[in-house]
């Protein structure tokens, strides 16, 4: 059964992973081991749970433990679950808790790209995409409308940061996903090797609507999108074997790469 602690002492070390920011600092938790992330709400950490993460600890509202978070916490043997008024919680994260649950997980060793691909129809790929919501909203719009897995260059940030997870609404324990190799720079070329077609989603001079039939021909597609501002690198544009635009009215020129991709996942995957 879990041990549920009354929280007294707000220095407390074991509510160290709660209170760090810094997300940099719970990947090192226990290096050289994987480190750990935090799952928000309890929607969030079911499907963590139920996608075999292993919670090491959790700190909940009180009126949490025996309402909405009671099968959470039936579910976490014997790891420590803290406890407080919601006052108490917002002074512990600095911010209010609207979920009434936070829970702190081990992270699983990553798979590799190839791996993940091997029986994947559609993927996509995540180019330098730093902005954390960008990353869960992109995400939970590839879980929902079709896409296999998502890959993401070294540069892109951590879809298991908190705000990520929270924007997913969990999908990212859902979705198979992982970082391409640091020493692979010719991800494209690494792609097609895999017999994927691929498809950049770009502003440029010589591109193809995104519902030219000729763009989901191919088997297996991989569908790849940018930043926000620079977009992708020209050198992966020019790898590509389509770069494809989504056509717009008003002179509106683009759309947050978080929207565009809900649209080129829908379009795309369609069968």
């Amino acid at each position: 059964m879990p041990y549920i602690t009354e929280i007294k002492d707000l220095s407390s070390e074991a509510l160290k992973p709660f209170v760090s920011s810094n997300e940099i600092q719970l990947r090192r938790w226990f290096e050289p081991e994987n480190g750990i992330f935090i799952a928000e709400s309890p929607k969030v950490i079911r499907l963590a749970l139920d996608a075999g993460y292993e919670p090491i600890s959790v700190l909940a509202e009180r009126k949490y433990t025996m309402g909405k978070a009671d099968d959470i916490i039936s579910r976490m043997g014997d790891i420590p679950v803290y406890t407080a008024d919601s006052d108490i919680l917002t002074g512990i994260t600095g911010f209010k808790l609207t979920q009434g649950v936070l829970c702190a997980m081990k992270r699983k060793d990553l798979p590799d790209a190839s791996e993940i691909c091997r029986n994947a129809s559609r993927i996509a790929v995540l180019e330098d995409v730093m902005n954390q919501t960008n990353i869960g909203a992109v995400i939970r719009s590839a879980a929902a409308l079709g896409i296999d897995a998502v890959l993401l260059t070294p540069a892109c940030s951590d879809p298991l940061y908190r705000r990520s997870v929270r924007v997913s609404m969990g999908t990212v324990f859902k979705l198979p996903w992982t970082y391409l190799d640091k020493g692979a720079p010719d991800y494209v070329g690494e792609l097609k090797a895999m017999g994927f077609t691929t498809v950049a989603m770009a502003l440029h001079s010589n591109t193809v609507n995104i519902d030219d039939p000729s763009v989901r021909s191919g088997q297996k597609l991989a569908v790849i999108l940018g930043t926000e501002g620079e977009g992708l690198k020209e050198s992966t544009i020019k790898s590509c074997d389509y770069t494809v635009k989504i056509p717009m009215s008003h002179d509106v020129d683009s759309l947050n790469v978080a929207a565009a991709s809900a649209v080129a996942f829908w379009e795309l995957c369609k069968k």
